[in-house]
């Protein structure tokens, strides 16, 4: 698989789990009383389809890079995989029901109250890989234009 069909084949995933996240958020506000969808079922939604389209910007980076396919595919595959990362959690908050703040004390996830380090650890590790591989795709594109 090549780092542009890595791309667009996550876009169209993200993009399928965001218009069904849609219709969870549909019934989950009929279900309300309030008439509003869960937090969490909210975030997946929202998030998802603003993912698919990240990942296309993503893939016109790649695009436009002139690094080797091995540097834009790792790159590609670091920024999504904390994508991957960032809806498998709103997901499971969303099916728990846990919480509307994952970042709220106590940390949580369904019955298991998670050490602080897991989720600080994990948030360093999402911004790293998300801000170096589009950082070095991003500047790999800079390098062709400013000469």
């Amino acid at each position: 698989m090549t780092s542009l069909e890595l791309c667009y084949i996550s876009a169209g995933f993200f993009f399928l789990i965001g218009l069904l996240s849609g219709v969870w958020k549909y019934v989950s506000i009929l279900q309300s009383e309030k008439s509003e969808a869960k937090e969490y079922v909210s975030i997946l939604h929202r998030a998802s389809l603003l993912y698919s389209f990240a990942i296309l910007l993503l893939a016109q980076f790649v695009k436009l890079n002139p690094y080797s396919e091995e540097v834009r595919f790792w790159c590609a595959l670091a920024v999504i995989s904390f994508f991957v990362f960032a809806i498998t959690t709103y997901f499971l908050h969303a099916v728990l029901g846990d919480t509307d703040n994952q970042f709220r004390k106590p940390y949580i996830l369904g019955p298991i109250k998670l050490p602080k380090v897991v989720i600080h650890g994990s948030m360093l590790l999402l911004i790293l890989a998300e801000a170096c591989g589009f950082g070095v795709l991003f500047f790999g594109y800079l390098m062709t234009v400013v000469k």
